[in-house]
């Protein structure tokens, strides 16, 4: 199976003697592994104030490293890691000959396992193009809780500890210092998240950004919906009976 083309990824290879000591200074993950050879690191580049910026793949396809980047964020994403270049021995540079290919079945012999669920499937990286999309990827979202970028992950709002980084591998609390670590191990000690993301049964479809309340106080925001449930950033101390969003009922769920 050829898998679909991801229409929405942008590639960057990262080049230089300094790539991997660089990259591992600054995003939430580990990235010493990919120095030993073939892999796919998840990971987020942060504010010093431990907000989100953006998520993307690191990609060591034993040619090249690099970047797998949402679309929309990866303009920005690489100038934020070109001001934080200074030094280092690094370039940036664009990949447009290579493609960004997925599926769920059949992975080709060279693919990568999407290491945040098993549910993802796999990744490719390679000159061909893949096929149109066809899996509903919104709904293995809402029923594994995955955050997708722009949606549920806000650049200078979202806090990887309430989106599901750790459960999804994609922050480490060993590798040591990196942009925004101080804050986001600060919340990992805390006794327990007041707020996050959780999956919700929904009544009826309703914009995404719809505010969710209960008893007529603010709950928090629903987003991707999907077979009648959805992704909610909730205040977990007001989510516990009947909310509304919009003219819909919303119930929490139960984790899996």
């Amino acid at each position: 199976m050829i898998g679909e083309t991801a229409t929405d990824r942008r590639l960057v290879e990262v080049s230089g003697a300094d790539a991997l000591t660089f990259l591992q200074g600054l995003v939430s993950n580990d990235m010493r592994p990919l120095g030993k050879g073939r892999g796919l690191v998840w990971t987020a580049l942060l504010t010093p104030q431990g907000k989100y910026l953006a998520d993307f793949f690191v990609v060591q396809t034993g040619e090249a490293l690099l970047l797998d980047l949402p679309e929309t964020l990866a303009e920005d994403t690489v100038r934020r890691l070109t001001m934080y270049r200074l030094r280092a021995k690094v370039d940036l540079a664009p990949r447009p000959d290579l493609f960004v290919t997925r599926g769920l079945t059949d992975a080709p012999a060279q693919a990568f396992a999407d290491p945040r669920h098993a549910a993802l499937g796999w990744r490719d990286y390679g000159p061909t193009p893949g096929g149109d999309a066809t899996i509903d990827w919104d709904r293995l979202r809402v029923a594994h809780l995955i955050p997708e970028s722009g949606i549920e992950l806000i650049p200078n709002d979202s806090y990887l500890l309430e989106t599901g980084f750790e459960r999804l591998h994609g922050v480490d609390f060993r590798k040591g210092c990196y942009v925004g670590q101080e804050v986001t191990a600060r919340m990992k000690h805390k006794t327990e998240l007041r707020k996050g993301l959780a999956r919700v049964m929904v009544s009826a479809p309703v914009p995404v950004g719809t505010e969710i309340s209960a008893d007529g106080k603010p709950v928090g925001t629903l987003f991707t919906q999907s077979a009648g449930e959805g992704l909610a950033y909730l205040r977990f101390d007001r989510a516990s009976g009947p909310m509304q969003a919009g003219g819909a009922e919303v119930t929490l769920l139960p984790e899996a």
